[in-house]
């Protein structure tokens, strides 16, 4: 009986572009489409700086864009920064079974590979949507368990992702592709107590980085042991609970995971955006000086996340408190509302105070209910099972667009847009990462 890291090397190698349904490639190019926006959105962030600072020493000859910068990095740094920018807002993408956001720790090792080996558009793609399937399979196998372990899944399963994609885009035979992947079960860490530190970004980065270093050790003939996923002393074993394997291999090249991928309009967790849409109906009409209480209930993974107050930009992300605030008292929920200004504005941090979370079991994951008990008396409350960017309520082109122009200022966002949805027509990435760095003098 085949392993699944062999069933899934024999699927990766097996793939050819033309396979691929024309729905999952436009999900793929939505997916990149977010992707880059929000790298942009974040590049000068201090944290991405420091990124840089740190790997610039270490870099090697060959160089790679990183995303709204100047400087470049070979290929290992420039997955690493690149993850880590498109991470940091927690404004990407969300495959909402296992709360893996998988593009930002698959895209961008393709993205410094494909670029320096002159790989065309079309390939790239072809590539990265097998890595975020593979990445995806492969949570659904450790979940819920895993990230309720407190192991990041993002950057757990992302390592997996990345080392199929980088993969196939070097073209390895179906024993290779397997040797990746169990090497890439090696190089699987991240935890959900650093998720308010800068320490995620490292967990995001590395899940980048080495996923891309284990497909490169695959290619130089490194080998790993056939059950490194579901062995009884694998990955699986090791970091939850027994998987179920069936979710990693059945139904492969039929049934796409990635297919199930969907977009935030928040730049907060996921399980927060119907706290977030609640408040903002309940905004409507309302005086917050009149607001008693707010008590927000949800199934144990949104208490779990978010039942903090929050130091600062990174906690206020992943803040049930934060998030009703902002939403009640300004009636927006952007990037803005977000940032360390909004964190220390006095009257959030008063209506912050007035946020109760409690449990409600019957509730379904992603679903809040949001009750206002009022000065006088009164009560106001909203439930909400499918917040904006749900599979139920998704986003759209159009809105994916304008999230695009909102977090690329100072870009020719336009331009940029219209090469990523024509992504198949370009005859090889370097030219479409130049259009994502600024200018060189």
């Amino acid at each position: 009986m085949t392993s699944a890291a062999e069933q899934l090397g024999a699927f990766i190698s097996a793939s050819r572009p033309g396979a691929l349904p024309a729905a999952l490639r436009h999900e793929g190019l939505r997916s990149l489409l977010n992707f880059f926006g929000g790298a942009l959105g974040a590049a000068q962030d201090p944290a991405v700086s420091t990124a840089v600072q740190v790997m610039a020493p270490f870099s090697g000859p060959q160089r790679a864009t990183l995303i709204g910068r100047a400087e470049r990095l070979d290929a290992m740094g420039a997955a690493f920064v690149n993850a880590v920018a498109a991470n940091l807002l927690d404004f990407d993408d969300t495959h909402l079974e296992t709360v893996i956001h998988p593009t930002a720790p698959v895209a961008p090792p393709l993205l410094a590979l494909a670029e320096l080996r002159g790989v065309s558009g079309a390939t790239l793609l072809h590539a990265f949507i097998l890595g975020a399937e593979v990445e995806c399979r492969i949570g659904c196998a450790v979940s819920p368990g895993h990230y309720a372990r407190g192991w990041h899944i993002t950057s757990t399963c992302g390592v997996f992702g990345a080392a199929a994609g980088a993969a196939r885009l070097l073209g390895l035979d179906a024993g290779r592709c397997a040797a990746a992947l169990g090497i890439a079960a090696s190089q699987s860490a991240g935890l959900v107590e650093n998720l308010p530190t800068a320490a995620k970004n490292v967990g995001m980065g590395n899940a980048a980085r080495n996923g891309l270093l284990a497909a490169l050790f695959a290619e130089a003939g490194y080998t790993a042991a056939p059950s490194a996923l579901e062995g009884r002393l694998g990955w699986a074993q090791a970091m939850g609970d027994a998987p179920d394997v069936g979710r990693i291999t059945e139904g492969l090249g039929e049934h796409w995971e990635f297919a199930r991928n969907t977009y935030k309009p928040y730049p907060a967790g996921i399980v927060f955006h119907a706290v977030i849409d609640a408040c903002l109906a309940l905004h409507k009409g309302l005086d917050p000086a009149t607001i008693a209480e707010v008590v927000v209930a949800g199934d144990q993974l949104l208490l779990d996340r978010g039942d903090r107050l929050p130091r600062n930009e990174r906690d206020a992300r992943v803040s049930i408190h934060h998030a009703a605030a902002v939403a009640l008292l300004r009636g927006s929920a952007g990037v803005e509302d977000f940032a360390a200004a909004a964190v220390h504005t006095p009257a959030v941090a008063a209506l912050r105070g007035k946020v109760r979370a409690e449990l409600d079991a019957s509730l379904p994951r992603g679903a809040a209910c949001v009750t206002l008990q009022m000065t006088d008396g009164s009560r106001r409350s909203i439930e909400l099972r499918d917040p904006r960017g749900s599979a139920a309520r998704p986003m759209t082109d159009a809105e994916l667009e304008r999230k695009y122009h909102a977090s690329a200022t100072g870009h020719d966002a336009p331009a940029q847009i219209a090469r990523l949805w024509a992504l198949e027509a370009e005859p090889e990435i370097g030219g479409l990462m130049r259009a994502f760095a600024p200018r060189r003098n």
